[in-house]
């Protein structure tokens, strides 16, 4: 099969969708506001399940199957905000040949809000990422890189405000730090800032902007031996971000963890492994005044 035939006949299908578990539905109430929050990392250009062969991931995954699930939720839930934190790039011959393409395709197609950028989202360099950006619908979102040593500047947003039923939700990206990952040819002198100082920077504006949920798409990695900085020392660090959407270190987390801070801050850490093998949910509930909210969460195994 010839490559147009190829992607035109590499859609979305619904179909052959189980989930192992559901998510506990929170009470209905008019006076409350509810927002449903899916998210995915480091899928690796894995596009189809992983094959029966009885290894640990056997049968799980694939987007077709993604797809259908996404499509009940949204079904099913009024708000619905879909995101992606990187690393969508590499890992099996789909990317070889088609260089991102097929990827950013048919996340368009599940109708992805927005992602960040992965260290591996570099493979081809900026000039492959360049001619893949065409064909993905939604934003990359990157606040602490900056472009200006190549002609890269002003090609991504550093947030993005959603609004959802009188909602606010402020959204940034934060990157992993190049060096020894991506080679400087890759990432043609790009500036890698402070995770740290850009993420309060990014929670005063979204605050001044009156965001009532801050969430940070970040390919940090979840935690590290080493003081590495990470997601988890990053709600340490900075107080104001809602939610962190983690990847990089492909950590399964069953459900999003709570970190207080010295500040009495408290962050929700969530990431759902590699591959596709998972999509994460959080729904959050916000009373009518916005002043109080709580949350459920969980990741659900495609299988």
């Amino acid at each position: 099969m010839n490559r147009r035939d190829f992607m035109q006949n590499t859609i979305l299908t619904a179909g052959g969708l189980l989930i192992s578990s559901q998510i506990p539905l929170l009470a209905s109430n008019k006076k409350e506001i509810k927002l449903t929050i899916l998210h995915t990392n480091d899928t690796h250009s894995r596009i189809d399940p992983f094959p029966n062969d009885g290894r640990k991931t056997s049968g799980l995954g694939g987007m077709s199957r993604r797809a259908t699930l996404i499509k009940k939720i949204r079904k099913e839930e009024k708000n619905v905000l879909l995101f992606d934190s990187g690393d969508i790039f590499q890992g099996t011959p789909y990317f070889n040949y088609f260089g991102g393409e097929l990827e950013y395709k048919l996340m368009s197609q599940m109708g992805y809000d927005a992602s960040t950028l992965g260290n591996h989202d570099f493979d081809n360099g900026l000039n492959g990422l360049r001619k893949m950006l065409p064909n993905a619908n939604f934003p990359m979102l990157i606040s602490n890189y900056d472009f200006k040593n190549n002609d890269f500047k002003n090609t991504f947003q550093p947030y993005k405000i959603f609004e959802k039923e009188g909602l606010k939700i402020g959204v940034f990206g934060i990157g992993i730090e190049f060096e020894g990952l991506v080679p400087e040819n890759l990432h043609e002198k790009t500036l890698y800032i402070d995770p740290v100082e850009k993420s309060k920077e990014m929670v005063k504006e979204l605050t001044t902007k009156k965001c009532d949920l801050i969430i940070c798409l970040s390919h940090l990695g979840y935690k590290y031996e080493e003081n590495k900085i990470s997601d988890t020392l990053l709600a340490q660090k900075v107080s104001g971000i809602d939610i962190i959407l983690g990847a990089h270190t492909h950590t399964f987390l069953d459900k999003p963890v709570v970190i207080k801070n010295n500040e009495g801050f408290q962050t929700m850490v969530a990431q759902v492994g590699w591959a596709g093998i998972k999509l994460g949910r959080i729904d959050l509930t916000f009373s009518k005044d916005k002043s109080e909210k709580r949350y459920e969460g969980m990741s659900i195994e495609i299988s």
